[in-house]
């Protein structure tokens, strides 16, 4: 993966860093609190290099800022 550029951190995160926002040539990467093993059982087709975080509502929704 390429050089990844901080965006932003979930706003209610205090002195940590996550959960975060970075982009990297032709995407996004996500820093989040891993999923405990029931959520993840929900998640369909992961593969074995595949993983989900959850990343609160306010980390993505300033997406649209770089419009």
């Amino acid at each position: 993966m390429r050089d990844l550029e901080f965006l932003w951190k979930d706003v209610h995160s205090g002195g940590g860093g996550c959960p975060a926002l970075y982009r990297t040539e032709g995407g996004y990467v996500v820093q989040g609190v891993k999923l405990d093993d029931e959520t993840r059982q929900q998640l369909r087709q992961l593969a074995d290099n595949e993983d989900g975080v959850f990343v609160p509502a306010n980390v993505l929704d300033r997406l649209r800022e770089l419009g």
